[in-house]
């Protein structure tokens, strides 16, 4: 799993700096602008359909359904399974995408009352557009999900790095012609090339790619069954962009560009310690599970935690102490001015906040997926992201953007902390203590080394002040590991260290 997770992590890591190229060819060529609100919102319906399909829900409901089956049934019943649901989730894809694109229009005008009649027509076109691609992630996914379950995941590693490079191709060669519509062809491009493209040319080989249309299969049916809940519940990590976009519109133009430009650059640390590691994390919990061998998974399980959210501290603290130069660096050219990165960078800082609650939500969902439990933890997710609304409301009422990030803050640490201890109730781990005592020696790491390197005098150029304060946070965070750190923090960051040491002369 370790192995998995330094792949994944190290895809992500990519990704995430692709994904700051993205956005800073975005912000170069449209700026902090209502077309840069009209592109992030031609997403939201796209983003609801992938929810359902592919974003989470049906990979994440396979893996372990997957997994009982080969173990309990056989090579040939996984295999029907996995031809059943490929091709009967690749129809209901092509037909959701088929009525979604017909009722755009309504859709986008229902959601976005407050866009005018030229932003709403943008955002209508930018939505056709993209939606397409969820029938490759739809499908892409269940076949990236079946490779994992046997232990192959370089088609994983490597989709959100064509998707990425497919819409930075899309705004350096198209955007300077059709505007932000460069951006969403290549959004779609991407999303074949590498979602879908990636998981067949990983699969050659390995895995039959029969498709079976059979929505009446008993097994198709036991397993929409317990993907049902997180077809239809929502929790705040995926709910929070839909408020951002939902309640930002009405905050003036450019906001909802604005938390989006800030949510980018936090999710970097969120996807390396979190989703990598979760991702990794699911396929060895399963088996650990469906072999019976409870201790084992329980050791790993808290492990997983620990290491996830002390690194996920540590790195949000960097982050936010370094908030104004990362985001000079990655957004001040063209059309996105200097004024337009003070905001960007306070919302930012609010939005670190968040970072171990992301990580900690990420992985403690995995151990009731892992056991077939779907149910439990996505209704308490659901009954928080709605009881979460008057939160949203009334602080981006009152503080407007920033209001915002910090209702979604609060909402993800209560969403994290009630799922971990539902978890602990239910199962009788992870153990709590331990794992609050590996967050509180983060933490305070984190923490002074992110007041002392944020009150350094450092370089007044946006990249040596980078440069200089990465490695002054760093040394300040190896200093505190040195004094405050516990067993599985020290072991973790050193165990990193070793593995890149030993990977950097076979990549070199």
């Amino acid at each position: 799993m370790g192995a998995a997770a330094l792949l994944l992590a190290g895809s992500v890591l990519l990704s995430r700096l692709l994904g700051f190229v993205r956005e800073a060819v975005l912000a170069w060529q449209v700026g902090r602008s209502p077309a840069a609100d009209a592109y992030y919102a031609a997403f939201q319906i796209p983003d609801l359909l992938n929810y359902f399909l592919a974003g989470g829900a049906l990979s994440v409901a396979f893996i372990p359904f997957y997994t009982r089956t080969r173990e309990r049934a056989g090579a040939e019943a996984a295999r029907r399974l996995y031809a059943t649901v490929l091709g009967t989730v690749g129809v209901i894809a092509l037909a959701a995408t088929a009525l979604l694109w017909g009722w755009a229009e309504p859709l986008v005008a229902f959601q976005f009352p407050s866009f005018g009649a030229e932003q709403q027509a943008l955002t209508v076109r930018l939505t056709r557009i993209v939606l397409p691609a969820q029938i490759a992630f739809a499908t892409g996914g269940i076949v990236r999900a079946v490779l994992m379950a046997h232990g192959h995941f370089r088609s994983q590693a490597a989709a959100p790095l064509i998707y990425n490079l497919g819409i930075i191709a899309g705004g350096v060669g198209l955007a300077p012609a059709l505007g932000v519509e460069g951006f969403a062809w290549g959004a779609l491009v991407g999303a074949f090339l590498g979602p879908l493209g990636t998981a067949l040319w990983e699969a050659r080989g390995r895995l039959p790619l029969a498709l079976r249309f059979a929505p009446g299969d008993a097994d198709f049916r036991r397993y929409v069954w317990l993907a049902l809940p997180l077809m239809l519940g929502v929790t705040l990590l995926t709910v929070d962009e839909w408020y951002d976009r939902w309640f930002g519109q009405w905050l003036g133009a450019g906001a909802i560009a604005a938390l989006f430009f800030a949510r980018r650059l936090m999710q970097a640390p969120v996807a390396v310690a979190g989703q990598a590691v979760a991702t990794a994390a699911l396929p060895a919990f399963s088996r650990l599970l469906a072999q019976e061998r409870r201790e084992e998974y329980e050791a790993l399980l808290l492990r997983t935690l620990q290491t996830a959210v002390g690194l996920g501290t540590l790195a949000a603290g960097g982050v936010a102490a370094l908030a104004p130069a990362i985001v000079h660096v990655v957004y001040v050219r063209g059309a996105f001015e200097a004024a337009d990165a003070v905001p960007v960078a306070e919302l930012l800082r609010l939005f670190c906040l968040a970072v171990p609650a992301w990580v900690a939500q990420q992985i403690g969902v995995r151990a009731f997926y892992a056991r077939g439990d779907m149910w439990r933890p996505m209704g308490l997710g659901t009954a928080i992201a709605l009881l979460a609304i008057p939160l949203y409301l009334a602080l981006g009422r009152s503080h407007g953007t920033a209001g915002l990030a910090t209702a979604g803050v609060l909402a993800i640490g209560v969403n994290a902390a009630a799922t971990l201890g539902l978890a602990r109730w239910l199962h009788g781990s992870p153990g709590l203590g331990a794992l609050a005592a590996t967050a509180l020696r983060a933490l305070a790491c984190a923490g002074v080394a992110g007041v002392a390197t944020a009150w350094l005098p450092l370089p007044a150029d946006a990249i040596p002040a980078l440069v200089v304060g990465g490695a002054a946070y760093a040394l300040l965070c190896a200093a505190g590991l040195a004094l405050l750190g516990d067993a599985p923090l020290r072991e973790a960051t050193l165990g990193l260290l070793r593995r890149l040491v030993r990977r950097a002369p076979a990549s070199g």
